[in-house]
């Protein structure tokens, strides 16, 4: 795991090697084992390392293949990497280091910009082919690791984060009134390849992009989940897959040349990750939970289910409570660790959880991305049985944070769009070919869309921030696709997760896989007061907000009065929206 950046250029000039330079610090928590910079020809790539798999300097980056005529940089893990090795090994690659990052390089040479459909795991990467001067960058399946990108007079620049880009300067930062719809309405998801800014764009999921040498690029779209039912099982079946295949994924997740351990929420994902470990042998497993102060009658922590999992398979259990005089200083740096605007308060419990954790182990498991493969939402019951035909609405019904016409009384008319950009967006998902019925098609834009824009991007930017690895076995590619070919109704079973509830009997305790689903709760920012709410306040009446002039004057005055009475559908705190994204607009100058 680490932060990578650089620069390729189209006019036949060099590449500014200080200006992918001034990236590297802005990478530095995500790589805090080394860096390095290399320039040639039209490109410079830069890279901060997190040493995961070959500790050793030949594992160090930028690597550079001399008989290869390849240069690349890398982040993320791919968990085959030895048994790719091994294959690339008896076709005649010879490798000096024991790396994944090695494995990948031979791995393109061998097989093309097809090579990524051999990775099972997380990564983004670029490469540069010296000969003929032509970059290649790749994301994985899920969009677990980022990879964002602006273009420049000359060329192009790209980083694992949007800061980074800021700081090599020349980005245009100006809003992206599309992004800013998206923002607003669905549920602070902005979808590739738009960000929130107008001059940085990110590379979508799933897909590989070839630029050449004067500037043209072809992207190839390597998987997508069909949402169809291929595969006639009985439940009984279903379920035996199911856990067949997550054994194989946190089996696989444990390769590393440093200890893993699990974020261990009480939850039913996260325990059953833990269960399958020690299952599979795993002793010593060291394991971590947070808990915060409790706010508006709200309850802060669920240790009763996390300490019952770590006495039951005896774990080396940390808890972690926040109090208030941790809590306000760690929303303004969770928000700094942004890469894009995220409102979920998630992100605050990550970003603290990450700390603690960090301060004794760089790689663990986490059971992020379940509810959306498995339809353990809420807003998913509502979509059974809709017609398919009307499925769209459907969604934007019990999923959209606002709809068009009540934005466009709250933004100011500047940045009022004329068309209701989020529901078309939505609407040409849902009538793509495949997902047989409307709740496929809510989970196929989930699981492709939602989850890496919140969920996904959430649990990167925070155990990043502070040097630590994140793995998420549910979302094994082999898992998902699994998961879409189930009938729906095993999923909406037992008020959501079904087909994992039952599979996990015997396996998990039954008082987890019964208890009332939680959320990672933190509740002083679903009840805004004090001063976290004099923050916000602030935020909305500055200077800088001002001449921005994003929202009405009256709609932030009217939830100024009543800070915590505007929910939006699914409960979110609506002024927590407003204060947040400008909150970090100011944190990262723009």
């Amino acid at each position: 795991m680490c932060g990578i950046g650089g620069e390729f250029r189209f006019d036949g000039t060099a590449p500014d090697p200080e200006a992918v330079r001034r990236m590297l610090p802005c990478l530095a928590s995500r790589g805090p084992d080394g860096e390095g910079l290399w320039t040639e020809g039209p490109a410079a790539l830069g890279h901060r390392r997190l040493a995961i798999i070959d500790l050793s300097a030949e594992g160090a980056q930028p690597m550079v293949d001399d008989e290869l005529g390849l240069a690349m940089v890398f982040n993320g893990c791919v968990y085959n990497y030895r048994e790719l090795r091994e294959e690339l090994s008896a076709a005649g690659y010879r490798f000096r280091s024991t790396s994944d990052t090695e494995v990948i390089m031979k791995a393109y040479h061998r097989w093309g910009v097809r090579c990524v459909e051999r990775f099972y795991g997380m990564f983004a990467f670029a490469i540069v082919e010296r000969g003929s001067g032509t970059l290649v960058l790749g994301r994985d399946r899920l969009g677990i690791k980022p990879l964002y990108y602006a273009e420049t007079p000359h060329g192009l620049r790209f980083s694992s984060t949007l800061p980074a880009l800021l700081a090599a300067g020349g980005v245009d930062t100006e809003l992206d009134p599309v992004a800013l719809h998206h923002y607003m309405t669905f549920h602070s998801v902005v979808p590739a390849p738009r960000t929130i800014l107008r001059g940085v764009r990110k590379l979508p999921p799933a897909t590989v992009r070839v630029i050449t040498a004067d500037g043209r690029h072809t992207d190839t779209v390597y998987w997508r989940p069909s949402h169809t039912r291929t595969s006639v099982l009985t439940p009984e079946e279903w379920q035996g897959e199911l856990m067949t295949r997550l054994r194989t994924a946190v089996a696989r997740r444990m390769v590393a040349d440093v200890p893993v351990g699990v974020l261990l929420s009480g939850g039913l994902d996260s325990s059953l990750i833990v269960s399958l470990l020690a299952e599979q042998g795993q002793t010593g497993l060291t394991t971590f939970s947070i808990g915060f102060e409790s706010a508006g009658g709200e309850s802060g922590d669920e240790f009763a289910y996390s300490d019952l999992m770590a006495s039951r398979f005896g774990t080396s259990h940390h808890k972690i409570m926040i109090g208030a005089d941790r809590f306000l200083p760690a929303v303004h740096d969770a928000i700094g660790a942004m890469s894009e605007p995220m409102v979920s308060h998630d992100c605050v419990a990550f970003f603290l959880l990450s700390q603690e954790v960090a301060r004794h182990i760089k790689v663990v498991q986490s059971g992020q991305g379940a509810d959306e493969i498995l339809a353990g939402y809420d807003w998913y019951p509502p979509l059974a049985g809709v017609p398919r035909a009307d499925a769209a609405e459907a969604y934007a019904r019990v999923f959209f944070d606002r709809r068009h016409d009540a934005l466009r009384d709250q933004l100011s008319p500047e940045w009022a769009l004329d068309r209701d950009a989020s529901f078309e967006f939505v609407a040409a998902h849902f009538a793509a070919p495949g997902a047989d019925t409307a709740l496929d098609a809510a989970l196929r834009l989930d699981s492709t869309v939602m989850l890496v824009d919140d969920p996904v991007k959430r649990v990167d930017n925070m155990t990043m921030a502070w040097g630590l690895e994140a793995r998420v076995p549910f979302l094994d590619h082999e898992v998902v696709e699994l998961a879409a070919a189930m009938p729906p109704e095993i999923k909406l079973a037992a008020g959501g997760k079904g087909v994992l509830k039952a599979a996990a009997r015997g396996v998990v305790p039954d008082e987890v896989i019964d208890r009332t689903k939680g959320y990672f709760p933190v509740p002083a920012i679903r009840h805004l007061s004090g001063p976290l709410l004099d923050d916000v306040r602030d935020a909305l009446s500055s200077s800088a907000a001002r001449r921005r002039g994003l929202f009405r004057k009256e709609y932030v005055t009217d939830l100024l009065d009543a800070p915590n009475a505007t929910r939006t559908t699914l409960g979110s705190n609506a002024l927590w929206q407003l204060g947040l994204l400008e909150l970090w607009l100011q944190r990262i100058g723009v």
